[in-house]
């Protein structure tokens, strides 16, 4: 299963190749436009000076996880949920792992008051929906001051001109959260339509933290704030797919240059196939759609989502379709849902097919096939032979 591996030296190019929509050196992107207002609406309530960080997304497992206080026994560490390269580098899972060393630049100063912006992608193993993509946008944005007294009240200041700058004039409310590199943390939930919805994460830079790169914190004190890109992006335009981010039909990508309210497109046909696949007990959604897009690639993107719409242990199922199955202990069999919908051409019903025996192919672990006709040349035929 291609979870339990290191990265491949393929999978590890492809995704050192993917198009950062935050760095303005890749091109011009609305994600930088939301960012800017929020960089410039913190530094207006501050005063203060402001660095970006931009390192390599290849990181050190250390700086990732080890110096922002995460247990060595975090189950977020575990390499079914985390991008390895070697027992030792992985490609990081949030840009908070920028900011252990960004902070060892503050070491024998004072009269510090500067906000940190640390944008970039992050790399995780996540399903396969309207909402979530593997490689998101995230952005640390961390004031450090020299001077030990920032404190709550500094953080709500912070949450409101975030809120303000991402969702003007949004109801906003905030709920206990805990993070192994803050005190006091918080979540950010804002009303949209109706619904609540999580914005972003923050809290007060833990001492340990500040320890960890040189800084007494006695004397250092400041604060952490983490938040996705795509999601603030989303809400605020009102975007109804997070592949429209990087689509490159001139209807979709035009509006993909500022904050202006999303205009709707005419959706292409979908497609829809139901798949019975059997896979081990411990495999979830995540799990699912990481495989799901390392099976099918660049192609990825042609599909809309994977629904979980039945799952049923061995144990429970009766003995006819264990049988028929070929399940055993330690397995599930699960009915997904597959939706595909390209941005920007149809699939024929032999397409469509492919797409969906490639699919079958990486999750299915029973001895059973069900694969359903496609012609040769159906574009995905060859990958699902070898995935096979």
């Amino acid at each position: 299963m291609s979870y339990v591996d290191y990265l491949t030296p393929d999978q590890l190019s492809r995704a050192l190749a993917l198009r950062d929509l935050t760095d303005p050196a890749h091109g011009e992107h609305a994600i930088q436009v939301l960012l800017d207002a929020v960089v410039a609406a913190l530094q207006s309530e501050w005063g203060s000076t402001v660095r970006y960080v931009r390192s390599s997304p290849v990181v050190p497992v250390h700086e990732n996880y080890d110096r922002l206080g995460y247990n060595a026994d975090d189950v977020t560490r575990a390499r079914r949920y985390t991008r390895y390269i070697s027992p030792t580098v992985m490609l990081r899972s949030h840009t908070s792992a920028e900011l252990p060393a960004a902070l060892e630049h503050y070491a024998g100063r004072s009269d510090v008051d500067e906000l940190i912006v640390a944008p970039g992608l992050v790399y995780r193993r996540d399903t396969v929906d309207r909402s979530h993509v593997g490689e998101p946008h995230q952005v640390d944005l961390w004031r450090i001051r020299s001077t030990g007294e920032s404190d709550d009240g500094d953080m709500l200041v912070m949450i409101e001109r975030l809120v303000e700058a991402v969702l003007p004039g949004a109801e906003w409310t905030v709920a206990d959260a805990t993070h192994p590199y803050t005190v006091a943390g918080r979540q950010i939930d804002v009303r949209h339509e109706g619904q609540w919805l999580e914005l972003a994460e923050c809290g007060r830079i833990h001492p340990d933290v500040l320890l960890g790169s040189g800084l007494d914190p006695v004397r250092w004190s400041g604060l952490a704030l983490g938040m996705g890109l795509e999601r603030a992006l989303m809400l605020r335009k009102s975007i109804p797919d997070i592949r429209y981010l990087r689509a490159e039909d001139p209807r979709i990508a035009s509006q993909m240059l500022s904050l202006e309210p999303w205009r709707d497109v005419s959706p292409l046909p979908a497609s829809r196939r139901d798949i019975s696949v059997v896979v081990a007990a411990d495999e979830d959604e995540e799990t699912l759609g990481d495989r799901i897009r390392t099976a099918l690639g660049e192609d990825a993107d042609v599909v809309e989502s994977i629904e979980l719409l039945s799952r049923t242990p061995h144990e429970s199922l009766p003995h006819a379709a264990r049988s028929r199955l070929g399940t055993r202990d330690g397995q599930v069999n699960l009915l997904l849902r597959i939706v595909l919908r390209p941005i920007d051409r149809t699939l024929t019903s032999d397409q469509a097919n492919a797409i969906r025996n490639a699919i079958y192919l990486a999750v299915h672990e029973g001895p059973v096939m069900e694969l359903i006709s496609a012609r040769p040349g159906s574009g995905f035929d060859g990958r699902a032979r070898r995935l096979g």
